[in-house]
């Protein structure tokens, strides 16, 4: 009866319209309440939720990424992949891939990549001659690079719900799976480019792709500071947060020289509504969390999949289409705290990694952004394409293909994850 208590009111104030964190924080209450315990008890584990030191790294993941978005990097970037790839038969599609690989690997967050390279790359595209569908489809699709390439503070966010794992390992865990998903969907760009007719360019020189190089450089720097930081030891991934938004500013300040005042203010205010957004969802989560755990949650999933079948093939499928189920109606961060408790203990007794388990999970939910109902990257997409989502969907399906089959290349191989944490 508790149980359906918690999640029952849960769903009861997603259906009202209620904030997720809002819904998450009265279930607690009320789960608290039902079990007789102390209500000062969910307000201590709401509190506690929040009192963890990687905690602060997010703040800084988040705003050396608006940082950057309004500070110029985002074209220079677009302008390498353009030197280096643009020339290949529906190049600009390739050219939006590579963009959000490099641009997601510094910002961390896929909405942010949609935004500032959709804004870039879509309006040239429809130029060209690209449909619409296609440059926001692209677009939108290959924005999942900045949840599964480092940094990102979706990982962290992992690594505090499942209790602990090691953030760097994410980190350098999420590199080889995003190049790998990164190209499998320029696979898919360019089959469609060649099979829509779309015109090819010419490879600009190895001098104009050197001097792009050197221009988008400092802007890249940004992810050697901030990954090589927490990897070599050197520093914590809160001081390399800290650090890299300090570097962004010096970047855009002084390099670039394109950050105004007006600029640098819709940065900071952007930082702090996200930023107090995922707090307060995980503050909430962490009370949800506990009532998990106190009515055994995890191990009645457990046993109810391996009721279903004792095939470790067969429940990591299961595992997956549950979260791709879930991604398509829930936003990702708070599945992640909702999830990973529930979800992580029956991959472990199948033998799965946590830090594989993480990147899975990373792309699995990263696929929610770009689907409907609540695909976030997919309704900013859109909006900068000037299309509607019921034409977007329609011919999106190819990208969601590249995405599944880079999915259960790293759900089934674990070397595609594991092989650099290995050799830390």
């Amino acid at each position: 009866m508790g149980l359906t208590l918690l999640f029952g009111t849960f769903f009861l104030g997603l259906l009202i319209g209620m904030p997720v964190a809002f819904a998450l924080g009265l279930a607690a209450v009320c789960g608290f309440w039902y079990e007789g315990l102390p209500l000062f008890l969910a307000f201590q584990r709401i509190v506690s939720g929040v009192s963890v030191y990687s905690l602060l790294a997010i703040p800084f993941f988040i705003f050396a990424g608006e940082i950057m978005l309004q500070g110029g990097i985002a074209q220079r970037l677009v302008r390498l992949s353009a030197a280096a790839v643009g020339w290949m038969r529906g190049g600009l599609g390739v050219v939006g891939v590579f963009s959000s690989m490099l641009f997601g690997g510094i910002s961390g967050s896929a909405v942010a990549d949609t935004s500032a390279l959709g804004s870039i790359l879509i309006p040239v595209m429809k130029r060209e001659g690209y449909h619409a569908d296609y440059a926001t489809n692209v677009t939108v699709a290959s924005s999942i690079a900045g949840v599964v390439i480092p940094p990102s503070h979706n990982m962290i966010l992992f690594a505090v719900a499942a209790g602990g794992v090691s953030v760097s390992k994410l980190f350098i865990a999420g590199i080889v799976p995003g190049v790998l998903m990164c190209l499998c969907l320029a696979v898919a760009a360019y089959v469609i480019a060649v099979r829509r007719g779309y015109p090819a360019e010419s490879f600009p020189g190895f001098r104009a792709l050197a001097i792009s190089f050197v221009m988008a450089l400092p802007g890249l720097f940004t992810a050697v500071i901030i990954v090589g930081g927490v990897l070599s030891g050197i520093m914590t991934v809160t001081e390399s947060g800290a650090f890299g938004a300090i570097y962004a500013l010096v970047v855009t300040l002084r390099v670039y020289r394109e950050l105004t005042w007006e600029k640098f203010r819709r940065a900071v205010v952007a930082s702090v509504r996200t930023t107090a957004m995922v707090m307060v969802l995980v503050a909430c989560a962490d009370a949800f969390a506990y009532l998990l755990a106190l009515y055994q949650v995890p191990d009645l999933l457990a046993h109810a999949v391996t009721g279903i079948s004792s095939d470790p093939l067969i429940i990591l499928l299961m595992l997956n289409l549950t979260l791709l189920v879930l991604g398509m109606i829930m936003d990702m961060a708070p599945l992640i705290l909702i999830c990973t408790p529930i979800f992580l203990p029956v991959v472990t007794q199948l033998g799965m990694d946590p830090v594989q388990f993480g990147v899975v999970m990373m792309m699995n939910l990263g696929l929610g952004l770009c689907t409907p109902p609540v695909g976030a990257c997919l309704f900013v997409g859109c909006a900068v394409g000037e299309i509607r989502i019921d034409q977007a969907v329609r011919t999106i399906w190819p990208f969601y293909l590249a995405i599944f089959v880079a999915l259960m290349l790293v759900t089934y191989v674990p070397a595609f994850s594991m092989f650099l944490p290995g050799l830390l």
